[in-house]
């Protein structure tokens, strides 16, 4: 019996180390090895060291794209975490019909990137009907997309939609886990539902919150569809994406090597972020 037990637990895990390698482990060695090398898509890679490492850091396009991530970050991250916090609250309070909200909310989340990307760059256009909607209750148009302390706001505003609904259903699982003997005990007190929010339900969603945020820096980082199809990385370059710096660099400059050691770079940079928000700001919540 035994015996029967270990070798089904063999297969599985040969199952997925097979995944894994190739996958995972191959790419990774592959993309390690390219960092190091010149290589054009074509003949033998040739050693060069370090030169790869040299041109990216002379490269102020990459170190744009880099401030630019901290830009869309600013704007996104107070964006996705207060809507995500109402949406949540929101959903909390509905007696009827949760499961066709969180369904409808979610729908964006699993949307087509290319066709959500065309929708809102006809919404946003210059003549668009929400700049019309502008022009006829106030007066103003908007450059949203063509001025560049603009373009990165509605970026974020385009890609808040699209996750808000997937946060939302995160800290709705961290409001639900909250005992209500809590709250009853803070009424008692004559702690208003600001004083509740504040003190009880923030604090001890700290472990949904650290996650709706690690998820968010992983998005900023990964930014691709949005800049690429709606801005194009303008204007200015104020929406250039590092994803999109490489793909530029891979395949339209035919330098995969540069693209390379560009996404160990943003790899690295996405980690420490992450790993010095975990540090200072989780916490392990225990209810009991």
């Amino acid at each position: 019996m035994l015996g029967h037990e270990a070798r089904t637990g063999g297969l599985l895990a040969s199952l997925w180390l097979g995944y894994s390698s190739v996958f995972w482990f191959y790419p990774l060695i592959w993309l390690a090895l390219l960092s190091v090398t010149q290589w054009q898509f074509i003949g033998v890679p040739v050693w060069s060291g370090l030169s790869n490492v040299r041109e990216v850091f002379r490269d102020p396009l990459f170190w744009q794209s880099m401030w630019n991530v901290c830009r869309f970050l600013f704007y996104y991250l107070p964006l996705v975490l207060l809507g995500s916090l109402l949406f949540a609250a929101g959903l909390k309070k509905l007696r009827y019909g949760k499961g066709f909200i969180a369904l409808s909310f979610l729908l964006a989340n699993i949307s087509s990137g290319v066709a959500y990307s065309i929708v809102f760059s006809k919404l946003f256009s210059e003549f668009g009907p929400l700049n019309a909607l502008l022009r006829e209750a106030f007066g103003l148009s908007v450059p949203w997309f063509t001025d560049p302390d603009c373009a990165m706001l509605s970026i974020a505003l385009i890609v808040t939609w699209k996750f808000v609904g997937y946060y939302g259903l995160i800290l709705y699982s961290g409001m639900m886990a909250i005992p209500e003997d809590i709250y009853c005990a803070a009424r008692l007190d004559k702690a208003g539902w600001l004083k509740q929010s504040w003190s009880i339900t923030l604090p001890m969603m700290n472990p949904q919150c650290v996650m709706v945020i690690v998820l968010a820096i992983t998005v900023a980082f990964s930014l691709f569809t949005e800049p690429y199809l709606i801005t194009g990385g303008g204007p200015l370059n104020s929406t250039t994406s590092p994803m999109v710096v490489m793909y530029e660099v891979a395949f339209q400059k035919m330098r995969p090597n540069l693209a390379a050691t560009m996404s160990i770079i943003v790899a690295a940079s996405s980690f420490l972020m992450i790993w010095l928000f975990r540090r200072f700001c989780e916490k392990n919540i225990e209810i009991v």
